[in-house]
């Protein structure tokens, strides 16, 4: 089965996420801290043999003491083309090119965690 990169609708909570309907009728939700983990930017994966700065937002802390850190979240999202989003971040990160095919790869729901299994 192919997945389907077209969104249908969008919605963007910058405090929660971004819940996509994609034109094949799957429903996918992104929390931020997902999202921020999941970076597609030469940086945080590494793309240019460089180590991957990868984030753990969305992996609870080993440390039940740790320092305050302020909630990731979303300043803005605009649209790249009709292809992709760009999320300037509150951490001060806004270069990941969020490509609707990568946000669909990276749909975390059970159906798609299962078909990459």
């Amino acid at each position: 089965m192919s997945l389907s990169p077209d969104p249908e609708h969008i919605a963007v909570s910058k405090s929660k996420g971004i819940k996509i309907d994609w034109a094949d009728g799957h429903a996918s939700e992104y929390t931020c801290a997902y999202l921020r983990d999941e970076c597609p930017c030469a940086t945080c994966t590494g793309a240019h043999g460089t180590t991957p700065e990868k984030t753990t937002y969305s992996k609870p802390d080993a440390n039940p003491f740790q320092m305050y850190k302020p909630a990731i979240r979303m300043l803005s999202v605009e649209p790249v083309g009709n292809y992709a989003i760009r999320i300037n971040w509150n951490d001060g990160h806004n270069t990941g090119i969020y490509s609707y095919e990568h946000l669909r790869k990276i749909c975390n729901c059970a159906a798609c965690r299962a078909g990459r299994s």
